[in-house]
């Protein structure tokens, strides 16, 4: 099998996605890999079809086709940049730094209000813009000193997975989930 089977559109190769995420288990079994000491190359169970249409129901929104396939055909979360995947369907502990991002992305019309930013959005560090709006994004990952990967929901950029940096640098536009996900799992 080779990366060819992940950089196609259309639904995710769940099998050889979890083989290139246990071959990588095997590669670094001291999870000195960024993050690996946190995910520990797991990767949670797929959700089933009516449980995203669920999701997607209470929040009046489709998610993105890249990132909706990943969740029924790989998993709802677990091994993945920085320190992984939260899942869609995961329990954060209120202890946790995206507990209370986790919360805000639940508020109802959170996500189904459309992504305001086409491009780079400066934080208080860079020219002084204390705050802007991420809603139309979810939280995804955690990269760690406050920063989080939000996936795009709606608006002109849904699918792309954008660097969140609250204190410092803003929001940095980033690729497409597929290929996010992807450039993670091509990493030696």
């Amino acid at each position: 099998m080779t990366r060819d089977n992940v950089n196609r559109s259309g639904p995710w190769d769940g099998a050889w996605v979890r083989a290139r995420v246990a071959a990588m288990a095997q590669e670094d079994p001291e999870r000195q890999r960024f993050g690996a000491s946190d995910h520990g190359y797991r990767l949670r169970p797929p959700l089933v079809e009516e449980t995203v249409r669920l999701f997607e129901l209470q929040h009046g929104v489709r998610l993105p086709d890249s990132y909706r396939s990943f969740l029924k055909d790989v998993a709802d979360g677990g091994a993945g940049p920085v320190y992984g995947l939260v899942g869609l369907m995961e329990e954060v502990d209120d202890e946790e730094a995206l507990y209370d991002l986790r919360e805000e992305d639940r508020r109802a019309g959170f996500l189904s209000t459309p992504f305001p930013h086409t491009s780079e959005w400066p934080g208080p560090g860079k020219e002084g813009n204390a705050n802007y709006s991420v809603e139309g994004s979810l939280v995804i990952a955690e990269v760690g000193c406050g920063m989080f990967h939000r996936l795009v929901i709606t608006g002109s950029n849904a699918g792309q997975v954008w660097l969140d940096d609250p204190d410092w640098g803003g929001l940095t536009p980033g690729p497409d989930f597929r290929d996010w996900y992807s450039a993670w799992l091509a990493t030696t």
